[in-house]
């Protein structure tokens, strides 16, 4: 089975390099399903129900979010009516869920989104408890999925890593998201765990992190916080990784992608 799993989409120019380039990428790699982090999807802060919309029919199966998860207030409902989960370990009475099993072609795959404590400015509980708690619930048919993939979005690296050690051999694949550059540390575990700890991004290309240089470098310089603004159009980058998996939930292999157009 061949999962793509595309890293933090920001803003319009995001979601039009995902509409050009999925497609290809789909018959490319025999793509049997397609996630990804929607958190920047809207203005690059939050997801609205008609971005959701747009998503899936562009191809995305299911989607996962992090920190700006509720950042679009009237359109939380989307979490109870989509494939769209938010982090598992915010507060219980937080909308939706922290996790979702899809269902494809007779195929079920059990997607997590968790978020880091390190850094984040948000109240949330333990992630490597909570995966603990989640991947023992009884209630989850553990024997009948055909993989398990942990979208666990962090700000720092060593919360990424060590959460990969933590699920070494226990789910499928530990992709870590939030800070929109990839990272070079792709690799499988000898127990079959696909890792890596940043995917990266869908988004504007040659900014700073998706976001126009020309404010967040006055920022820097000036001490005074700039509005974000995000180009419509121009050079554009999707990140993503090719996660094969085999028998047994185990991943096989896992690639970087990395493709370049220019949105018009």
């Amino acid at each position: 089975m061949n999962i793509l799993f595309i890293g933090d989409i920001v803003g319009r120019i995001g979601r039009q390099t995902i509409k050009n380039l999925l497609p290809r990428l789909k018959k490319k790699h025999a793509l049997d399903l397609v996630f990804a982090n929607a958190e920047n999807a809207a203005h690059g802060s939050g997801v609205t129900e008609t971005i959701v919309k747009e998503l899936m029919e562009a191809g995305i199966d299911a989607m996962t979010t992090g920190d700006h998860a509720f950042r679009s207030h009237k359109q939380i409902e989307i979490f109870n009516n989509f494939p769209i989960i938010r982090p598992a370990n915010l507060p219980q009475k937080a909308p939706g869920m922290g996790y979702l099993i899809i269902k494809k072609d007779n195929k079920k795959i059990l997607l997590i989104s968790l978020i880091g404590q390190v850094f984040m400015n948000t109240s949330v509980d333990n992630p490597f408890i909570k995966i603990n708690e989640i991947l023992a619930n009884i209630s989850l048919p553990k024997k009948n999925l055909s993989a398990i993939i942990v979208d666990m979005h962090a700000e720092t690296t060593s919360e990424k890593i060590n959460m990969g050690y933590h699920l070494d051999g226990r789910v499928s694949a530990v992709l870590g998201t939030h800070t929109h550059v990839p990272t070079a540390d792709v690799r499988v575990t000898k127990k079959g765990t696909a890792v890596i700890t940043d995917v990266g991004m869908a988004g504007a290309a040659n900014e700073s992190l998706g976001i126009a240089k020309e404010g967040t470098l006055k920022a820097f310089l000036t001490s005074i916080k700039e509005p974000h603004v995000i180009p419509k159009k121009g050079e554009a980058v999707l990140n993503a990784v090719l996660i094969k998996i085999g028998r047994d939930q185990k991943a096989i292999a896992i690639k970087q992608i990395i493709e370049n157009i220019n949105i018009k």
